[in-house]
């Protein structure tokens, strides 16, 4: 009889960010063998370096700005500052309260072995780590992604920051060029033109967001510019970059005409790369530069070795993340294999008001001429519209031609709470006249999916 191999684990993940930390978790707690191997800071990037910190920035950033602002309701407030290395201080303590960020300890009380340093196969079941050899019957690659630069003359030369290298800055800088027009630059754009900062912001795209709906980019265009003072570029190519004493000369090209521009700093936030430099070849794991490749039970091409998280190159929110390393620790587990339902995930921008689109959007809808019916509810049609005197918002639901939702999309505050409430009809297959039927609290701004939901006929 052959004998049975010996691996040193069970499970070795590679990445503690959200596409490894909860696979690691449900292994060990089954009683599994688990090792966690972290290259950079343990907790990956959601805790460490963008959505933990950034959100955290971007409240005390709206707060200060809804403060600032307060005349309108008889508040003496305009006088107010902030000081920034308090805020960063704020910033820091929020990271440190999730329990996420830099979080090798949890790992290590749940009895899974961490090593924090780069992983690089060495044969489908081995691995070093830190000139050492670790076997496993089974891994999980949850390595994420990196900004990446884009190819401008003149650039690195320059020097530039990314939506990571941002969060470490002393303080904002007086002018900011921003190359890219997605969710991570928008949020960017808006928090440092409320800290002061003269913002411009560019991307090859017809418009903000280009992945939303073309009415979420006119609104979020219109409120950068009029009432954030920033300056948006659209259609916009930038030719090279130089630097000048202090300053950065930013050259782009817009409708046909040369321009230049003086800025303190420029920011990159166009697109980001998976991070696959782990010797895949030696495992038999195919990829290809848009990321790793995997069945739809997160198998890569070799079985016993999952992937999860942004180096799939989907560029997949952190809840994605989560519900892909839950399904691979899933799979990990029992023989019965289960599959990933990205039907209702949501897609988010935290910048304010909030946007929160989930199912298909209406390009989607044209390029797979589907037959639809559109409904657009103004924020300024509830009530909830009055009392917080606010008006720049709105929701848009689109069905089928039954009836039956398939997208969604909400501008509004809050609306990365409501959006749940269309996720759940995207899913389950509910009608426009199920979600107007059902009684909305009277002075939230939900009433505005009932008002949306009532207006599609089918």
């Amino acid at each position: 009889m052959a004998k049975k191999v010996q691996f040193d684990f069970d499970l070795i993940v590679i990445g503690s960010g959200a596409g490894g930390s909860a696979a690691a978790s449900i292994a060990a707690r089954a009683g599994k063998r688990v090792a966690i191997i972290e290259a950079d800071t343990f907790g990956g990037d959601s805790p460490n370096w963008s959505d933990i910190p950034t959100k955290a920035l971007l409240h005390a950033a709206h707060l200060y700005d809804q403060a600032r602002h307060g005349a309108r309701f008889g508040l003496r407030s305009s006088a107010l500052s902030y000081n920034y290395p308090s805020l960063r201080a704020w910033k820091d303590l929020a990271v440190k309260r999730t329990g996420a960020g830099g979080n090798r300890k949890f790992y290590e009380n749940e009895g899974i072995e961490t090593f924090n340093s780069a992983a690089h196969f060495l044969s489908p079941n081995e691995i070093s780590v830190n000139r050492r050899h670790l076997s496993a019957a089974n891994f999980l690659i949850a390595t994420g992604s990196h900004w990446v630069t884009p190819d401008i003359q003149g650039l690195d030369d320059a020097g530039y920051l990314t939506p990571r290298t941002l969060l470490q800055s002393v303080r904002p800088p007086k002018s900011l060029f921003i190359i890219g027009g997605g969710s991570a630059a928008v949020e960017v754009a808006q928090m440092m033109a409320i800290f002061g900062t003269k913002v411009y912001i560019a991307d090859a795209a017809a418009r903000l967001l280009p992945q939303e709906d073309q009415e979420v980019g006119t609104l979020i265009e219109r409120l950068l510019t009029e009432t954030k003072g920033a300056t948006v570029l659209t259609q916009t190519r930038i030719l090279s970059v130089q630097r000048q004493a202090l300053r950065k000369k930013v050259t782009y090209s817009r409708g046909g005409t040369e321009h230049t521009v003086q800025v303190d700093e420029i920011l990159v936030a166009t697109a980001r790369k998976p991070n696959t430099d782990l010797g895949l070849e030696n495992a038999s794991v195919a990829y290809t530069p848009k990321g790793i490749e995997v069945n739809q039970h997160m198998q890569t091409t070799a079985k016993h070795i999952y992937a999860a998280g942004d180096v799939l190159g989907n560029n997949s929110f952190t809840h994605t993340a989560l519900l892909e390393s839950r399904i691979a620790a899933h799979n990990i587990l029992h023989k019965q294999k289960a599959s990933p339902d990205y039907t209702a995930s949501p897609r988010l921008t935290f910048s304010f008001p909030e946007i929160a689109s989930v199912g298909l959007s209406e390009d989607d809808c044209i390029k797979r001429d589907l037959t639809t019916h559109l409904s657009i509810a103004p924020l300024n049609m509830v009530a909830r519209s009055n009392t917080s005197d606010y008006r720049d918002g709105f929701v848009k639901i689109i069905a089928d031609k039954n009836g039956v939702i398939i997208g969604a999309t909400v501008v509004a505050p809050g609306a990365a709470e409501i959006i749940h409430e269309l996720a759940l009809a995207v899913r389950h297959k509910l009608t426009a006249k199920d979600i107007a039927s059902l009684p909305h609290a009277f002075l939230s701004w939900s009433e505005a999916v009932r008002v949306a939901a009532s207006r599609i006929r089918s």
